[in-house]
C-alpha cells in the first residue's frame, strides 16, 4: 500500500478510515492528488471518479442518503469546488451526511493572478454545518508556510520546524474530527478544506503520521427527554388532531406505533409519496381531500370542519402546497414540530419543538395518551374513499396524457423496488397516487431543484441491496444528462422519462400559455429525445406514445437485463394540464 508523503492527506485518510468514512467519490483532478492517492490506495475505501463536480457531489449525496452515513467528495482547487454547491444546499435542508473534501492552493497564492485559484475558505457558509479550514504542513522542501501566511527564513531559523508541524498536525486532527463527529451526529454537509503544496503526486510505503487517539473521541448529541405531560393533556382534551409527515426514511417508525394511531377516531394521519409510513387507516392522497374543497360552494365551512385543534408535523419538507395554504389560514390552536435539529414555522403557528426522533417521541408519547372519541376521523375518511372511487371513474374516462401515463407506470413496479423521483410535475403527480407500500420513495425535496435527480439515483443504486427505479420528467432528465457518464450503473437500473416535450408544470400555473414568450422562456418547448444518449452510455432504449404501447414496453422494463434500461414515454403537451386541471374538478362531483 502506498500513502501520499503529505501529512494533511495522510491525517484526512486515517480519520475517516478510523470513522468507518467507506465511499469516497473522486472528481479528477491535479492539486487533489495526495488525497486521491491516499484514499484509492487503501482496499478499505470505496472509491468512485465522477469527471462532472455537480454529477459527483450529488453521486455522493445519494449514497449518503441510502447508507445514512458521511460519503465524501474530493476535488481539485478552484470552481470545481463551486460545482458541488447545489448537493450541499440539498444536504443541508434533506439532513444527509455529505463531506466536501477539497484541496486548496497555499495561501499565498490566493488572489496573486494563479490560475485555478478562488477563495475557497468558507465557500459553502451559509450552508453548511461545519467548515474546517486546514492549516498548511511545513514542508522541508520548497517555500514553508504556516497558517495564512509565509514564514520568512529569519523566523523559521528561530523556532523549531518540528514543534510548529506537531501544532500544525493537532489543529488539522482536531478540526477533521470535530467535521466528522458533526456530519455523523447532526446529519448534514460539512466541508473541510486543505491548502497543499507542490509536489503533489509523491508517496512513501509508511505514513509518517499517528492519531492522536484522543482526536478520535465522538461528541455526544443526545436527544431531548423532556416532560410531556401538559402536552398529553392538550393531546388527550383535543377531538381534532392532525398529523402531517414530509420527506421520512423507510422504516423510522415502528409499525406498532402507527397502528395506535389508526385505532383513534380523533387523529388524521396525513402522508406524502416521500413520507414512507403506510397505514389503512391514514391519508396518503392529500390534494385529494383539500383540493375539491377549494372549489366546493361550502368552502368555508369544510375547511373549518376539517381544521385541527392540534397539529403534529414530522419529516422533510412537505410537498403539497394545498396543505400548507390550508393550514395558514385556518390554523391549529397547537403546532408541535419533532426532529432532532430543525423545526420551520411553515404554518405560522409553532408552539412546539420537540427535539428527538419522531419514533423516540411517539414511543414516549403515546403511552401516556387515550383514544378520543371523535367524528373527526370517520367523517374524512368516508370523504378519502369517495374520492378514491371518483379517481377510478376519471382515470376510465380521460385520454393518454402525463395522468394517464403516471397511472399505467406506477402500477407496474414490482414489489421491494427503491423509486426515485424527480422534482416539478413528477413528484406532484406521484402524490395524486397511492404506491405500492413495498416500495420506497426518494426525492430531493430539500432544494426541490431539477439539476440532480439522476445523479443522486444512480448513487443511491450503487449501495442499494433493492433495484432502483428513476422517473424523472424529460427537462430534468436532460439537465442531467452527463449523470449516465458513470461507470457504476447496475444493469437493475431503469429509467422512466416523461417526455411532454417541455416544462409542463408551467402550463399548470397561472400565465399566457401557447405563446411564444411562454413557450421560449417558460415552458422550454423542446424537440429531444433520449435514445442518443442512451445509444452512447450502454443503455437499452424503449419508447412509448400511448397507452397500449406503454402496457407493451412495462411489461418487459422490469425483467432482468444486460444493460440498465430507459423507457421514453411521449405525451401530448397541449393536453396534460387540461386533463389534471379537470381532475380535480371531477373529484368535487357529487
Amino acid at each position: 500500500m502506498k500513502y501520499s508523503n503529505i501529512p494533511a492527506a495522510q491525517l484526512i485518510v486515517q480519520l475517516c478510515k478510523q470513522k468507518n468514512i467507506q465511499h469516497i467519490v473522486i472528481s479528477p483532478g491535479s492539486r487533489n492528488a495526495p488525497l486521491t492517492i491516499g484514499f484509492s490506495e487503501d482496499p478499505f475505501f470505496n472509491t468512485y471518479s465522477i469527471v462532472d463536480e455537480r454529477c459527483a457531489a450529488f453521486f455522493a449525496m445519494g449514497i449518503a442518503q441510502q447508507i445514512g452515513r458521511p460519503t465524501a467528495v474530493i476535488c481539485t482547487s478552484g470552481s470545481a469546488l463551486l460545482n458541488y454547491y447545489p448537493a450541499v444546499a440539498e444536504a443541508f435542508y434533506s439532513d444527509i451526511p455529505l463531506m466536501v473534501i477539497s484541496a486548496d492552493r497555499p495561501a499565498y497564492s490566493i488572489d496573486i493572478g494563479d490560475g485555478q485559484t478562488i477563495r475557497q475558505k468558507n465557500v459553502f457558509e451559509n450552508h453548511i454545518l461545519y467548515n474546517a479550514n486546514l492549516k498548511q504542513d511545513i514542508r522541508k522542501e520548497g517555500t514553508v508556510v504556516f497558517g495564512d501566511g509565509k514564514l520568512q527564513p529569519e523566523i523559521m531559523n528561530a523556532l523549531s520546524s518540528g514543534n510548529l508541524q506537531n501544532g500544525i498536525q493537532h489543529y488539522n486532527s482536531f478540526e477533521v474530527n470535530k467535521a466528522i463527529n458533526i456530519a455523523i451526529g447532526k446529519k448534514g454537509p460539512v466541508h473541510i478544506n486543505v491548502p497543499f503544496e507542490e509536489p503533489l503526486y509523491q508517496m512513501i510505503e509508511r505514513p509518517t503520521v499517528a492519531i492522536n487517539p484522543d482526536h478520535l473521541k465522538d461528541e455526544n448529541f443526545d436527544s431531548d427527554n423532556e416532560e410531556l405531560s401538559a402536552y398529553v393533556d392538550i393531546w388527550n382534551a383535543s377531538e381534532r388532531k392532525m398529523i402531517l409527515v414530509g420527506v421520512n426514511p423507510p422504516n423510522a417508525i415502528e409499525q406498532r406505533l402507527l397502528n395506535i394511531l389508526g385505532k383513534d377516531d380523533s387523529v388524521i394521519v396525513f402522508t406524502e409519496t416521500t413520507s414512507n409510513l403506510s397505514h389503512e387507516k391514514f391519508f396518503p392522497g392529500i390534494d385529494k381531500i383539500i383540493a375539491p374543497i377549494e372549489k366546493d360552494v361550502n368552502s368555508e365551512q369544510l375547511f373549518a370542519e376539517l381544521r385541527p385543534d392540534v397539529l403534529l408535523t414530522f419529516g422533510g419538507m412537505v410537498v403539497s402546497k394545498k396543505i400548507k395554504a390550508f393550514l395558514r389560514k385556518y390554523q391549529p390552536n397547537h403546532h408541535w414540530h419533532v426532529d432532532t435539529k430543525k423545526a420551520y414555522d411553515t404554518f405560522k403557528c409553532l408552539g412546539k419543538h420537540f427535539e428527538t426522533t419522531p419514533n423516540e417521541f411517539l414511543e414516549s408519547f403515546l403511552p401516556q395518551t387515550k383514544s378520543v372519541e371523535s367524528e373527526y376521523h370517520p367523517h374524512w375518511f368516508k370523504v378519502q374513499n369517495y374520492r378514491r372511487k371518483k379517481h377510478k371513474e376519471y382515470l376510465s374516462e380521460i385520454p393518454f396524457t402525463d395522468f394517464k401515463a403516471f397511472d399505467q407506470l406506477l402500477t407496474a413496479i414490482p414489489d421491494n423496488y427503491q423509486l426515485q423521483l424527480s422534482n416539478s410535475s413528477t413528484i406532484r403527480y406521484a402524490q395524486l397516487f397511492e404506491i405500492n407500500e413495498r416500495t420506497t420513495v426518494f426525492c430531493n425535496r430539500g432544494t426541490s431543484g431539477i439539476d440532480g435527480s439522476t445523479s443522486t439515483a444512480i448513487g443511491a443504486a450503487t449501495v442499494s441491496d433493492e433495484p432502483t427505479l428513476l422517473i424523472s420528467g424529460d427537462l430534468s432528465f436532460f439537465y442531467d444528462s452527463n449523470a449516465l457518464w458513470n461507470n457504476y450503473i447496475k444493469n437493475t437500473f431503469r429509467i422512466i422519462v416523461i417526455n411532454n416535450s417541455g416544462g409542463g408544470i408551467f402550463r399548470i400555473l397561472p400565465g399566457h400559455k401557447n405563446t411564444d414568450n411562454f413557450d421560449t422562456y417558460f415552458e422550454t418547448k423542446h424537440n429531444l429525445q433520449a435514445d442518443h444518449l442512451c445509444e452512447m452510455y450502454g443503455f437499452e432504449y424503449l419508447k412509448a406514445e400511448n397507452a397500449s404501447e406503454v402496457e407493451e414496453g412495462l411489461s418487459t422494463f422490469f425483467n432482468s437485463s444486460d444493460k440498465p434500461k430507459l423507457l421514453e414515454i411521449f405525451t401530448p403537451r397541449q393536453l396534460n394540464d387540461e386533463v389534471l386541471l379537470k381532475y380535480f374538478e371531477f373529484l368535487n362531483q357529487k
